[in-house]
């Protein structure tokens, strides 16, 4: 993912007073060094050829930012301080409620300062943000609007360059099919760690383009859709993603098949109603176990607690485990069955989020004072060495 660096600035300045040429230091909190900007290209047009100075009012310690490399050369892309964004018009106590009982969070249009390169040694970098002070110089030389639309361009290319960077795309060997009858476990692991690729590259690009007035044809170019491209220009074409663009894109979901009308996209539908669905599922006892040991966790653990949270690893990684043990376990109507090297790929996975939601759920039991809740906590840790020696027991049949 992009370094997202916003809260962590202190001041910065972004001088491209030279045609070509972007130049600039960040200064972030907890660095005594500023960050050293050398960047090809130029800014989008309401700061081209001038100096901006900004600072943050409130700039707060975020994650770990040490590995970020001072010299910061490579290319620029969108720099902006015009950038139209939905901005909550709540603070943050106020957003935090709101999300809290599921309100709709008001929203209004802002300019947004946005900076945005693509680093030689850290990849993308980003600094987004309303809030910032800005003062920016007169200006040394004029962009036009033609040169704009030819750097947002050449911009556009270096996130498709840097997308591609980050998916690593799988290369047939040659005379390969694109589905191969069968795959062994580590082959699997392999398609697996693409789609996680895909997913986060997917989620990436998402979040910058989703207020962009043309998201859809942006989204598809730096993912390296051509087809969905092409579809659009199509004015009888689909407008829905197609099979051949989305790649992995089902496989992220049940990891079952390639083929979009049999059946397996479904939503599944975990609750026995008596008529057994028609037929059409069965859960497999391990995936009932995990998805039963789910539901109890989020009626135990807090559920205000947000993303980083102990709290939150115990049911993420467990209802991962239950996702995905449904998609790899369970019967469908169609009788079909998934090979036996992608089963053995995913029990390995749901072993490491087993792994992961043990050790928070160990973790809350040595906070937690209250002795039935330490009690219920309790329960969910030994329901999950259960789950996982299950898994151990199935791959050691499965192999």
């Amino acid at each position: 993912m992009a370094w997202q660096i916003d809260e962590a600035v202190v001041r910065g300045e972004i001088d491209n007073t030279e045609e070509g040429r972007t130049r600039g230091r960040v200064w972030l909190l907890g660095r005594d060094e500023p960050l050293e900007l050398s960047l090809t290209g130029d800014c989008w047009r309401d700061l081209a050829g001038t100096r901006l100075r900004f600072e943050n009012p409130e700039p707060k310690a975020f994650g770990d930012l040490s590995e970020l490399a001072n010299r910061q050369s490579g290319l620029v892309g969108d720099m902006t301080a015009s950038r139209r964004n939905k901005v909550a018009s709540v603070d943050n106590d106020e957003y935090e409620r709101l999300q809290n009982i599921q309100e709709d969070i008001p929203f209004e249009w802002r300019n947004t300062l946005y900076l945005e390169w693509f680093s030689e040694a850290d990849g993308r970098v980003v600094i987004e943000s309303s809030n910032f002070l800005l003062e920016v110089s007169d200006r040394h030389w004029q962009m036009d609007k033609d040169a704009e639309e030819a750097q947002k361009l050449a911009n556009l290319h270096a996130m498709r360059d840097h997308m591609a960077g980050v998916i690593r795309r799988l290369d047939p060997s040659p005379g390969d099919e694109k589905y191969p009858d069968e795959l062994d476990e580590f082959e699997w692991e392999e398609r697996l760690k693409e789609s996680d690729r895909l997913t986060e590259a997917y989620q990436e690009v998402l979040e910058k383009y989703m207020d962009d007035p043309d998201s859809d044809r942006k989204e598809a170019f730096v993912m390296g859709w051509d087809g969905l491209l092409e579809s659009m220009d199509d004015d009888d074409g689909p407008t829905e993603p197609l099979l051949e663009d989305l790649e992995f894109y089902q496989l992220s979901n049940d990891g079952l098949t390639d083929d979009p009308d049999d059946g397996h996209g479904e939503e599944m539908d975990f609750e026995n109603d008596g008529d057994d669905r028609r037929g059409r599922e069965h859960s497999h006892p391990l995936q009932a176990s995990a998805q039963e040991l789910a539901l109890r966790a989020m009626d135990v653990v807090p559920g205000e607690k947000g993303p980083g949270t102990a709290a939150y690893q115990l049911v993420s990684n467990l209802l991962q485990v239950s996702g995905k043990l449904a998609g790899a376990l369970n019967d469908r109507y169609s009788g079909f069955e998934p090979e036996t090297g992608y089963v053995l790929a995913v029990l390995k996975r749901c072993m490491s989020w087993l792994n992961e939601a043990i050790a928070s759920c160990q973790q809350l039991m040595q906070e937690e004072k209250d002795p039935d809740q330490l009690s219920a906590l309790a329960r969910i840790r030994s329901s999950a060495y259960e789950i996982r020696d299950g898994i151990t027991e199935l791959r050691r049949e499965l192999k």
